[in-house]
């Protein structure tokens, strides 16, 4: 995979849960938290680990046709399924499905959900409510995505840390206000779970999308649900990406500047313009989304 690899990016409002594979950026629908799996008795939905499917393999596949028929990573699978030997299946061979990539945890004594949240870089209340709203906490408990997994640990993912990032400025002239945040959250629209794998800031009108840091520019071009996008790579195998722009002001190419004027926020309202956001790091599975404010701390959750 190139740095440069064409790509495109579907409608990141969707219920998805992002992922990245074999290209820039791929989504895999899943509807987290469907009416179908909430109990009449709970707002809660059934927990991810009670909703297991069994798959027996067929002969013919492997795991990663398997993983591709459910729309998960095999990373994934294989953290479900640990019995897996060096990624070989055999037909016959009994395995656990989740609803969508993510993988179950023992879960020390003592934990809290907050805990949990901080170790694996999710929020503590969708840990709490994909594993069902129990009373006590679990013995195990499942916790979505695949950063975590990709890095092949069970302890805190690497984050950005601002004093030597190569990714550190703020990524507009003025600084906004995040309306969306990064991760894991409700849609009030939808009352579904879903995942966003960058951040929204809304700002002054026309106020500059600027480089979060020096770079090359990888990609410059339309997307017909995020407008405008431009894409930037960093030293240190960091990427950051700004859709929802205009009057772009760099071309493929290029090399930037942290600071330098990139394009133009699009406007929302009349009195207000929008930046999506994001910043990704590069691995094995492709370009993984990292939560944006570990690297400009005026873009974390809030």
């Amino acid at each position: 995979m190139t740095a440069n690899q064409p790509f495109s990016i579907p409608a990141w409002r969707r219920p998805l849960v992002a992922i990245a594979i074999g290209g820039l950026s791929l989504m895999a629908v899943w509807n987290v938290a469907s009416p179908s799996v909430y109990s009449a008795e709970s707002l809660c939905p059934e927990p991810v680990l009670q909703r297991l499917v069994t798959h027996t393999v067929q002969s013919g596949e492997t795991l990663e046709s398997i993983a591709a028929d459910y729309g998960l990573l095999p990373i994934t699978l294989l953290a479900v399924n640990p019995r897996i030997s060096g990624g070989a299946v055999s037909p016959g061979m009994t395995l656990q499905i989740p609803p969508f990539n993510g993988a179950a945890v023992t879960v020390p004594a003592g934990q809290t959900w907050q805990d949990l949240a901080t170790t694996y870089g999710a929020r503590a209340d969708v840990l709490f409510e994909i594993n069902g709203c129990p009373a006590q906490m679990p013995s195990q408990a499942f916790i979505p995505g695949v950063s975590w997994l990709i890095e092949g640990s069970t302890s805190t993912p690497s984050t950005g840390n601002a004093t030597n990032t190569p990714v550190s400025t703020y990524p507009l002239a003025a600084e906004g206000q995040v309306i969306a945040n990064y991760g894991w959250q409700t849609d009030p629209s939808l009352g579904e779970l879903v995942f966003s794998s960058g951040v929204t800031v809304r700002t002054v009108p026309e106020t500059a999308v600027v480089a979060a840091g020096s770079g090359t520019v990888a990609y410059v071009g339309s997307d017909p649900t995020l407008g405008t996008l431009i894409v930037v790579n960093h030293q240190q195998g960091l990427q950051t990406r700004y859709a929802q722009v205009m009057q772009p002001q760099v071309q493929t190419g290029d090399r930037v500047q942290a600071g330098q004027s990139l394009a133009i926020a699009t406007p929302s309202t009349e009195d207000s313009s929008i930046l999506y956001f994001e910043v990704r790091t590069n691995s094995s599975l492709g370009w993984v989304a990292r939560d944006p404010g570990n690297y400009i701390p005026a873009l974390a959750v809030r």
